[in-house]
């Protein structure tokens, strides 16, 4: 199936040229608010749901697809639906290895996980880049780095974050890491996104600068 024939949706507009989004919402009813219908679009076209969430959220999360008409155990059964936690995932042996993750995503990417004609709709929580664990620091350069890896498919990646619980300088800068953005519930092509190349240049200079600064300490 072509992309003209399978136009994905969310936020009120449709996913044309790029699969990689983050989306930054005030409250966990905004998130479903805005991101339940791109789901219940994917389950009508038959496609696939991949889905990472807080450690403690799994149960909810199911129960809240099963309240929107989902039959969440025939999905899992069929492999429809796959819904896991950041200690799974992100976190898995209690930290974070961004190489490993992005391994992680494009298996579960990879071309034989989906019917044919059918696409991936993931949706990501990424809090656990608040948590207090090694590696979570390195969240912006995994971002830009999972730009510059996903496959030229048109599997959307949905990149969440709860703007309470990051501050204003990693926001700005996950924002330059995706080429769309949903802010105030609307999709919108992103204007300060910066290719990955450049962004991870940008993040080694930064590294080389701290690395100087403790040595001269």
């Amino acid at each position: 199936m072509s992309p003209e024939k399978h136009l994905v949706h969310v936020a009120g507009s449709a996913l044309t040229h790029s699969c990689h989004a983050c989306a930054f919402f005030h409250s966990k009813e905004e998130a479903y608010r805005v991101l339940l219908p791109f789901v219940m679009e994917g389950f009508e076209h038959g496609d696939r749901a991949f889905h990472i969430v807080g450690p403690h959220q799994r149960a909810a999360h199911l129960e809240r697809l099963a309240q929107e008409g989902i039959d969440t155990v025939a999905a899992q059964e069929t492999g429809q639906l796959e819904v896991r936690t950041w200690d799974e995932t992100y976190l898995k042996d209690g930290h974070f290895d961004q190489y490993r993750m992005i391994d992680t995503l494009l298996a579960m990417l990879a071309p034989g996980k989906t019917p044919p004609g059918r696409i991936s709709r993931n949706v990501a929580n990424m809090a656990w880049a608040t948590e207090d664990r090694p590696g979570v620091h390195d969240v912006v350069e995994y971002e830009a780095r999972l730009g510059q890896a996903l496959p030229e498919r048109h599997d959307p990646v949905i990149c969440t974050y709860d703007l309470s619980r990051f501050d204003a300088g990693v926001v700005v800068d996950i924002i330059r890491t995706h080429p769309m953005v949903i802010i105030g519930g609307i999709l919108q092509e992103n204007p300060f996104y910066v290719p990955p190349e450049q962004m991870l240049k940008e993040i080694e200079a930064r590294k080389a600068q701290g690395d100087g600064r403790r040595a001269c300490a």
